[in-house]
């Protein structure tokens, strides 16, 4: 059994994670001052390297949780440290959920951490681990569309605050998607403690598909606009129009050539 980590090293912020921190600073700079030649690629940048940002903080949350639920082997693992590298799986967990950002502008969330579930103790406990990670992703959306609601987006460069609308609205969708009780989902190991053993034993077999199989319901046409309808919505009562989330995912995705339409 995994014994609880003593090491400093255990804890400490990776230089991995501060790089990528360090290239959403700058390409947010670039993308503000109009620094960048292309703002499309320094939004792009900007935006992938700030979801993958929220992405290590949604699985540290997921880690730090279980820590203090009683899983002492987070840390010798490496999931305190922020460090993608040190996620279960590296395609899963940050290389797949940027792919679908770039295919179709969703954030769809992806697995990483493991939880040694048998040292926790109490069904609460379980369930605030899995609420966790989407509950980072709520808080990111409150960061992104605060500018939004606070009515503190006049005078911002407006490369900025469609990259800024688009982040959001990643955020919103993975918190949404996250928080679907489908076995694999966060969602569902929020309900799974409460549920009889019985049912949990048949839905077992389901959870490694439940992400494949919601990202394959969005792209039915039908389902994919019910779905965005009610993310634009949402964001509509945040202050953030269509427009904004358009043009953000527009310049997000440089090679395809700038639309006249959004005016940057």
């Amino acid at each position: 059994m995994t014994t609880a980590a003593t090491r400093p090293s255990d804890r400490r912020v990776s230089p991995v994670f501060l790089g990528i921190l360090a290239v959403s600073a700058v390409t947010g700079w670039a993308t503000w001052t109009g620094f960048a030649a292309e703002p499309g690629l320094a939004v792009f940048l900007f935006v992938t390297s700030a979801w993958v940002v929220s992405l290590c903080v949604h699985e540290y949350a997921h880690a730090r949780t279980a820590l203090h639920g009683g899983d002492i082997s987070v840390g010798a693992k490496g999931y305190l440290t922020l460090n993608p590298m040190k996620y279960t799986h590296a395609l899963l967990s940050v290389v797949l959920p940027v792919v679908f950002v770039i295919m179709g502008g969703i954030g769809l969330p992806g697995g990483a951490v493991f939880i040694e579930r048998g040292r926790i103790r109490g069904r609460w406990k379980h369930s605030l681990i899995s609420a966790a990670g989407p509950l980072t992703n709520v808080l990111f959306a409150v960061v992104c569309t605060a500018p939004f609601w606070l009515g503190a987006v006049d005078g911002v460069p407006p490369a900025f605050r469609f990259a800024l609308a688009f982040l959001a609205l990643l955020q919103v969708t993975a918190a949404i998607l996250n928080f679907l009780p489908v076995p694999g989902l966060d969602g569902y190991g929020v309900i799974e403690p409460w549920l009889p053993y019985g049912v949990r034993r048949q839905v077992e077999p389901f959870a490694p598909f439940g992400l494949l199989f919601v990202f394959a319901l969005l792209w039915v046409p039908s389902v994919n606009g019910v779905f965005f309808d009610a993310v634009d919505g949402l964001l509509g009562c945040l202050g953030i129009d269509e427009l904004d989330t358009y043009c953000g995912f527009d310049l997000f995705r440089f090679w395809r050539g700038p639309d006249e339409f959004c005016g940057v």
